[in-house]
């Protein structure tokens, strides 16, 4: 490998500092935030990949039961980047976040390791063991606040190492993106047979070691994020309060969150009602709803009161960046849940040879996207360079279309069984890379579009707020994966044909969502690219 230096007119670190040090043409900062990414992501979706299988052969859950957990679970750990967001943004700066984020994550990652009894029907009653599901819940909730911390601060340093109008945002973006995909490709390969074939708890473990090399490069890193992810005000987290530091205050209200969090999590299917004239929905949902009306207050104030014309407009473009992308994720999401019970019950797993197993299937979307990121991030430049390259507002559209065309794809597969009335998982594999197509479209350049877009002062706010969008994808996904949830004796189906209809009903349905919602985008387009008021990129 080489490096080479920025030439004069390159990107300045705070106060004028040296200009940091290239490799590839980008600066080091960016593989810094790729590695500590990619491994943070190995654990993240090593764990993912085993999560519905394991509640529900392992634990007994029912389908709706286990939907109702990972749609909690995937709430709650994108909503808590709006907290770590706001705290990194006003207090401890985004480099000690996403440290102490990883330490909660290697915690908890580690904690999913106890599995202790396998779950039996004693006079067709199941009898779980309850001790391992506190364990399992309080290690849910390290992760989640974990999470919090680091995963909207890794992604806003990456936009602090561009210049607003550098050409080479998006593609960093795309690369810094592959990072976070080659470890979710590498772990459910590596994890979820691990975990399927040996124990549930050495599939989790090994997530949890592939947390704490992602900390440890973040940590050795430091020099090359050239200080932008430093506090803004260091002397205001060293003030005491009752003899504790705010900074240490921090620390400590992060770990009482955990207990929160910890008791939140286990009322995944308790449904309840505020007022008659509400719907009763569970109490993470209203944490949400809780949490959006402090956020939508706060973000509207701020557009009021601090923000120009111009400025008001961006962010308001970026709000719609972000529904956008809480639609596409919405379909997204159903990869972990109704993909995986549909690639588990109803499909001929056999490819190349190989017997894959449910969970490690999912390592389809993340190699697609490090198969085609190189040519995402060659051709975003080079259609600018002759003036094509659509803008940003049509790449989100298209995403929501691909997502909507890749569960089609899958009911072309149901349509077209094999001989043995299963499905070919050649189907899958071609749904994955229609939807990852719309991935790449969609992900690398909204998170690239809150950098931009937003008033550099609330930047880590609003990378929470993506992540808030998102947490309500994984409610919708959820609710989704429930119209196809099935009785099963732990995880085994007596009824394919039954089953496939019922799949295929749910795949129609996502496939019109993501037509219609795609259609909206388009017509939006137009006003959406007026009101970013993007400037011209230049070398």
């Amino acid at each position: 490998m080489s490096t080479e230096q920025h030439p004069p007119h390159a990107m300045q670190g705070p106060q004028g500092s040296p200009p940091p040090e290239m490799l590839f043409g980008h600066p080091k900062g960016l593989f810094v935030c790729f590695f500590t990414e990619m491994w943070e992501r190995f654990s993240f979706y090593g764990m993912k990949a085993l999560l519905f299988l394991y509640l529900i052969k392992y634990h007994l859950f029912t389908d709706e039961f286990g939907y109702n957990v990972i749609g909690a679970y995937g709430a709650l750990v994108y909503a808590m980047p709006v907290v770590g967001g706001l705290l990194a943004d006003r207090y401890i700066g985004m480099r000690k976040a996403v440290i102490f984020g990883g330490i909660l994550l290697v915690l908890g990652h580690l904690g999913m390791a106890f599995e202790g009894h396998q779950a039996v029907i004693v006079a067709g009653e199941v009898q779980r063991d309850e001790q391992a599901l506190q364990v399992f819940y309080l290690s849910l909730a390290l992760i989640i606040v974990g999470v919090g911390f680091l995963k909207p601060n890794i992604s806003t340093i990456v936009g602090q190492l561009y210049p607003e109008s550098s050409p080479k945002r998006d593609s960093g973006f795309t690369i810094f993106y592959a990072g976070i995909n080659l470890g979710a490709t590498l772990a459910p390969l590596i994890c979820a047979y691990l975990g399927e074939t040996y124990g549930w708890k050495y599939g989790f473990g090994l997530a949890g070691l592939g947390m704490l090399a992602g900390l440890l490069v973040f940590i050795r890193g430091k020099k090359h994020l050239q200080g932008f992810a430093e506090p803004r005000d260091p002397a205001r987290i060293l003030k005491k309060t009752a003899g504790i530091t705010t900074e240490q205050w921090i620390y400590l209200s992060a770990i009482g969150s955990v207990v929160l969090v910890w008791g939140l999590i286990q009322t995944h299917s308790l449904v309840l009602s505020i007022s008659s004239l509400l719907p009763a929905v569970s109490p993470v949902i209203w944490f949400l709803h809780s949490v959006s009306l402090v956020l939508a207050i706060g973000i509207g104030w701020f557009m009021v009161k601090h923000c120009n014309p111009i400025e008001r407009q961006q962010m308001s473009a970026l709000l719609l960046f972000i529904v956008a992308g809480l639609v596409f994720f919405g379909l997204y999401e159903q990869t972990y849940g109704s993909w995986v019970a549909f690639s588990d019950r109803v499909m001929d797993r056999n490819m190349l040879g190989l017997e894959w197993s449910a969970g490690q299937l999912t390592f389809l979307g993340a190699f697609f996207v490090i198969s085609l990121s190189p040519i995402f991030a060659w051709l975003w430049p080079a259609l600018a360079r002759k003036h094509c390259d659509p803008s940003k507002p049509v790449k989100t559209a298209l995403g929501i279309l691909f997502a909507g065309l890749s569960f089609m794809v899958l009911v072309l597969g149901i349509q077209m069984p094999l001989s043995s009335g299963l499905v070919s998982i050649w189907f899958l594999v071609a749904a994955y890379f229609v939807l990852e197509i719309g991935e790449l479209l969609l992900s690398p350049i909204g998170l690239s579009a809150v950098t931009q877009l937003s008033v550099k002062r609330v930047v880590s706010l609003m990378m929470g707020a993506w992540f808030l969008g998102t947490s309500y994808s994984e409610i919708l996904a959820a609710e989704l994966n429930k119209l196809a949830a099935i009785d099963t004796q732990g995880g085994v189906i007596s009824d394919v044909p039954s089953a496939m209809a019922l799949y295929e009903q749910l795949f129609i349905f996502s496939a019109q969502i993501g037509v219609v919602m795609a259609l909206v985008f388009f017509a939006l387009a137009p006003l959406m690219k007026k009101m970013m008021h993007e400037k011209t990129a230049t070398n």
